[in-house]
């Protein structure tokens, strides 16, 4: 059964389109990650599946709902967080979730009940009458995600939750979606951190508006370096021109990371050429990609 069904979505603004008839279906209780640079119509896109704006063309259903049904019952079934904490820095904790619940027409009864569980769900340990502003960004962080769940949504959208928090507060908060995802809840979620995306089931990539990969991690990794990943590093200094001349010879992609550089080889024997002819100041070791490797490689790869 699945949670999101995405047929041929398109959405234009004017004569810019900014999600080109992309097709995909996200199961209940999946972790799925969404993935592309800025401008690649991630957010387009989610605000297509949380009711926000209609498509221009194709056809969506969200939790079993559609556009047909109208946007607001899409709206009753969608819990969303984005990178930017949406709550109001003079307004206390108790104060900012009362008027979402508000908002959401939650009974008081229920609302105070939810309230208290999500809290303690979350490890919340301030009280819950100090002012926003007064918190750090993982408590802030932890606050959004209650809104988020005050309605029991079936599915969680969260649009770079993490950004500006520290790694333990991230760490934490994965445990957190990994704990609703057990509960059945599915988590819909976009991140820049390339650690967060290995938590996910799969993963789609996004460039320029179209999905250019749709897989688990593990298989991204496998299909996108079919041959194996060396990691090399110049340990006497690089001489002139070595990177074109390798792309040239005997290699289908050269990357900076660092003091290292990642190349994928298409070429063997042009490749053991190269590497003779820099012994003693060149060392090569193979390794296991990273999905940064891929989202380097399919999503960055022609802006290189």
């Amino acid at each position: 059964m699945n949670a999101v069904e995405v047929s041929e979505l398109t959405v234009r603004f004017d004569s810019f389109t900014a999600v080109d008839r992309i097709t995909f279906a996200v199961g209940v209780g999946e972790i799925f990650g969404f993935l592309g640079a800025n401008g690649a119509g991630k957010t387009t896109t989610i605000r297509v599946l949380t009711g926000l704006l209609s498509p221009t063309e194709g056809r969506v259903r969200v939790a079993g709902r559609s556009f047909a049904d109208g946007a607001r019952t899409i709206k009753s079934r969608v819990g969303y967080m984005s990178q930017r904490f949406t709550l109001y820095d003079d307004l206390t904790v108790s104060e900012n979730l009362a008027f979402t619940s508000g908002l959401r027409k939650i009974p008081p009864a229920v609302s105070a009940e939810r309230i208290q569980r999500l809290l303690r769900f979350v490890g919340f340990n301030h009280s819950p009458s100090a002012l926003v502003r007064d918190l750090p960004g993982g408590l802030k962080q932890d606050v959004s995600l209650v809104a988020a769940l005050l309605h029991d949504p079936d599915i969680v959208f969260l649009d770079e939750p993490t950004a500006g928090v520290s790694p333990a507060a991230r760490s934490k908060f994965w445990a957190l979606i990994r704990g609703l995802a057990r509960e059945g809840k599915t988590i819909f979620v976009t991140t820049h951190h390339m650690d967060e995306a290995e938590e996910c089931g799969r993963i789609a990539l996004m460039r320029a508006g179209r999905i250019i990969a749709l897989d688990s991690p593990a298989e991204l990794k496998a299909q996108s370096f079919p041959d194996p990943l060396l990691e090399i590093e110049w340990t006497a200094g690089a001489p002139a021109g070595w990177r074109e001349s390798l792309l040239e010879r005997g290699a289908a992609s050269v990357v900076p990371y660092g003091l290292h550089h990642h190349v994928m080889v298409n070429n063997r024997a042009a490749w053991d050429r190269f590497v003779g002819e820099h012994t003693g100041r060149l060392t090569v070791r193979t390794i296991a990609p990273s999905l940064e490797d891929v989202f380097i490689r399919l999503v960055e790869g022609a802006d290189r």
